[in-house]
């Protein structure tokens, strides 16, 4: 018994040992698939073709008046009523009292400057008087050829017309200043800020209100210099022969309350770079904000921030590109028989939505659309809703019949 539990050990290594021999000399066998030759994602894209395409610029501005005035007192005196319409945002007319200095001096004044006026025509009337009977006496006394202009007392007669204009001088101005006692709107308007009110004593050249006009309100818009080999500017000199420029219609855009929109005009163009933003600037005008025009729409206000819609030119047979396709601002891909390609391009003009290629791609170019991460140039696809694509792959990475599954695109293009 004891010569048997010695060898049972010895057994059982020796099996093993013959086992892991038969394994080494014949191992088993696995099967091996064949390389996967297939897409390895789906894609969509489109056709580039060439088409007829309308700049269309963007910019953006506020709201200001094109005529804006301060209204200051020409005379000085206590304001003893003000028009219940000057008030911040209040709406006037032209040629309203907006506001009444106290006239009693200045009506004094027009009364001492007409007694003065009629003191002077008398005085003028004696003068002419006078000069009248020193001819005849000169004649009278048989006195030949003309008498001197001393005899017949001419420079008196000078003096007295003289103190005649001065008189009627000092009654118009005194008249004058009794007018502008009242403050007149100079034009139809709207106040932007009062500054005096009633019981107030003002002197020459003190503010009394800020106005402007509601006729017209203007946009200062800056333009791109890239933008500006892409409209025609209202600059032509007076005696230019280019051709004429036709209205530019622009289209204003304000959110501040709901989406809403003016029909404005591109006016003119102003004369210089302006030095701070190194931009061009260009002005469009609103006819009649205040008016028909504007009813269902909120009023705009003066400083609101809006943007701008301009038309450019017209360009033929250009390439145009959606702006999501391009990625980091230089390169788009392609499919090119099944294979995804990158191409590097040049672009000519762009705006939020859309890129005018210069070079880079083709009339016919089979343009990705799907948004793609970091994938490698060069490696197989297949186009969404080609035929035969279930042959090849599924999208969304669902595992095909052989086991394999597509790789489903990550990210989206950088612009």
């Amino acid at each position: 018994m004891i010569f048997n539990k010695k060898l049972i050990p010895l057994g059982i290594i020796g099996i093993l040992v013959g086992l892991a021999m038969l394994i080494k000399m014949n191992p088993p066998e696995t099967p091996q698939r064949e390389p996967f030759s297939g897409p390895q994602m789906v894609v969509e894209t489109t056709t580039v073709e060439n088409r007829n395409y309308r700049v269309r610029l963007q910019s953006y501005g506020t709201v200001q008046p094109r005529t804006r005035s301060m209204l200051v007192a020409q005379v000085s005196g206590q304001i003893i009523s003000v028009n219940e319409n000057v008030r911040d945002g209040g709406f006037f007319e032209k040629g309203d009292v907006l506001g009444q200095i106290d006239p009693r001096d200045y009506e004094a004044d027009v009364r001492i400057s007409e007694a003065s006026l009629a003191d002077a025509r008398q005085a003028l009337a004696e003068a002419e008087a006078r000069t009248n009977q020193a001819r005849e006496d000169w004649e009278r006394l048989g006195n030949s050829g003309d008498a001197p202009e001393l005899v017949l007392r001419m420079p008196q007669l000078e003096a007295a017309k003289a103190r005649i204009k001065s008189a009627e001088s000092a009654l118009s101005k005194a008249a004058l200043d009794l007018e502008r006692t009242q403050i007149v709107a100079p034009f139809a308007g709207r106040v932007l800020r009062k500054l005096v009110d009633v019981g107030q004593v003002v002197s020459g050249n003190t503010q009394l209100v800020e106005i402007y006009a509601t006729d017209v309100v203007e946009i200062r818009l800056p333009l791109r210099n890239r933008d500006l080999g892409f409209i025609d500017l209202p600059e032509s000199f007076r005696f230019s022969e280019s051709r004429e420029i036709g209205d530019i219609n622009v289209t204003i855009h304000s959110d501040l309350i709901g989406n809403e929109s003016w029909n404005a005009k591109l006016i003119r163009t102003e004369g210089a770079i302006d030095e701070t933003a190194r931009q061009l600037h260009v002005i469009a005008q609103i006819d009649d904000p205040f008016g028909k025009q504007s009813e269902g729409r909120s009023p705009l206000k003066i400083g609101q921030y809006v943007t701008a819609e301009i038309p450019g030119i017209q360009l033929n047979n250009a390439l145009v590109i959606s702006n999501n396709t391009i990625y980091q601002g230089s390169y788009v891909y392609v499919v090119e028989d099944g294979i995804l390609r990158r191409k590097d391009i040049v672009i000519a003009w762009q705006n939020d939505d859309d890129a005018v290629i210069e070079d880079g791609l083709t009339h016919g170019d089979q343009l990705v659309v799907t948004p793609l991460g970091q994938v490698t140039s060069g490696i197989r696809v297949a186009i969404a809703g080609a035929e035969g694509l279930n042959r090849g792959g599924r999208p969304g990475g669902r595992p095909r019949a052989d086991g394999e599954n597509t790789v489903e695109p990550k990210g989206g293009a950088t612009q």
